[in-house]
């Protein structure tokens, strides 16, 4: 999870694998076997004699999994479980929460839950998997020290991050050609048609990828943002920022005099929980917000900022995507 913040191994025990709660969970459950291996995201080979079975698994990626039917020991999130949206709807009964704040991970107690498999995807811009990058507290790192980790790397599309997440998860015995997984891939490919049908219906719309909060205005860049990049592959003009942080490339960063740099006719807003307060309240706290001319019309819609690891995630954001595109006036920025 990029957070715009100013910081910003145990031996295979008995199969830990089940069917979660969600409808796009196959009923099935995978079964274990050995020896197993898998290409990390930074391109390591990572082996193991037995199929791990005690899987820890940051949100995101636990989401991915179970929608596998594969049901780590141990989650832990960058904020509330409740309200982390790659979980809402999953059944966690059973789960260890491990940590509900970006940073901070409860490493004792992951170590009592004897993982013999930490996934979390790999940031490559930081080099570093998700959990243990620059600026976490230094106990949580310790984490890497319970069982080897591996994730699919953050990259050029949420279709390869899923597909990804679907080769671990068959890696780990689960069958990944269950009814309900089709149906998930199958709703996603419908959402990428209309999404596509709307923008074309649109031709001249910009959009631009935004976090405001209390110090500055964050400009997303799609560079290290895989899911603006499938945006802009489908055609939707999302803005390139013309200068992003260059020790921390996710974000331009701009001063609240300066909020009104860009003028997109569609503003794509950081949905995640924290940046929760609504337009209105952010032209009320910041005068200047509103000198972005579709902020001023409320030309705004929740953009799934790095969080999106399933298909079927994907297929219902893209679907709110494309209901305020049709909506959006063109000519707003102009």
């Amino acid at each position: 999870m990029r957070i715009w913040r100013p910081i910003v191994a145990a031996a295979a025990l008995s199969l830990t694998l089940a069917a979660c709660a969600s409808t796009d969970t196959p009923a099935t459950t995978p079964t274990s076997a050995g020896p197993w291996q898998f290409t990390n995201g930074n391109g390591e080979l990572v082996k193991a004699d037995k199929t791990p079975s005690r899987i820890i698994a940051h949100a995101g990626e636990a989401a991915a999994l179970m929608s596998f039917g594969i049901k780590p020991v141990g989650i832990y999130a960058d904020e509330s479980v409740k309200t982390d949206p790659n979980l809402k709807g999953l059944d966690l009964t059973g789960i260890e929460i491990l940590g509900e704040e970006w940073g901070k991970i409860d490493v004792e107690k992951a170590a009592a839950l004897r993982p013999d498999l930490i996934v979390a995807d790999w940031w490559p811009a930081e080099k570093a998997h998700s959990g243990l990058e620059e600026g976490v507290d230094e106990k949580s790192k310790k984490l890497k020290e319970l069982a080897p980790i591996v994730g699919v790397a953050q990259g050029k599309s949420i279709a390869d991050l899923a597909e990804g997440y679907e080769d671990l998860a068959q890696s780990l015995g689960a069958k990944v050609d269950a009814p309900e997984i089709a149906a998930a891939k199958k709703k996603y490919e419908d959402a990428v048609t209309a999404f596509k049908a709307a923008v074309a219906g649109k031709p001249n719309l910009t959009a631009l990828a935004m976090s405001p909060a209390d110090d500055k205005v964050y400009v997303a860049n799609p560079e290290y943002a895989p899911e603006l990049l499938d945006f802009q592959k489908w055609g939707l003009k999302v803005v390139n920022p013309d200068k992003p942080d260059p020790g921390f490339p996710y974000w331009e960063n701009l001063s609240w005099e300066n909020a009104d740099k860009y003028q997109p006719d569609l503003i794509l807003w950081d949905g995640r929980s924290y940046t929760d307060t609504a337009n209105a309240e952010w032209g009320k706290k910041q005068p200047t917000w509103f000198a972005i001319k579709a902020a001023k019309a409320n030309a705004v819609v929740s953009w799934p900022a790095y969080w999106l690891h399933t298909f079927g995630h994907f297929a219902t954001e893209l679907d709110k995507l494309t209901t305020a595109i049709k909506a959006a006036d063109e000519n707003i920025g102009s």
